[in-house]
């Protein structure tokens, strides 16, 4: 079995000692994944297009996304963040779970981690 890593040069990539996406076993295995921005909105904008990029690096889509977990410090923020979901993911809505904790930055609103199915050879 190959295994494929991808990186896409994030500082914790390098500082902790992981990749952004692993293809292995036949799936794209995406690492949780916090945005950019003032708030959970645009945090979570901006992680899904990370995410987005480390899946087309791996030849997959958020159509092929087949599980995602989301983790916020507040459960109460996830809302507004509905929307954004409901348009990335379309007709092809994953399983899904929402997890309550702290992040490794109290500045982080949203850590988004995703699992799709890979391209086949």
């Amino acid at each position: 079995m190959s295994i494929t890593r991808i990186s896409t040069g994030g500082e914790f990539e390098a500082k902790v000692g992981y990749c952004r996406a692993v293809v292995a076993g036949g799936f794209v295995h995406v690492a949780g994944t916090v945005g950019q921005g003032d708030d959970v909105v645009s945090q979570c904008k901006s992680a899904l297009e990370v995410i987005g990029g480390a899946l087309e690096k791996a030849g997959a889509s958020f159509s092929d996304v087949v599980r995602v977990t989301y983790m916020l410090p507040d459960r109460h923020e996830f809302e507004p963040c509905f929307p954004i979901l409901r348009e990335v993911f379309g007709d092809n809505p994953p399983a899904a779970t929402m997890i309550e904790c702290n992040l490794i930055d109290p500045k982080f609103r949203i850590e988004i981690e995703v699992t799709a199915l890979a391209p086949q050879a």
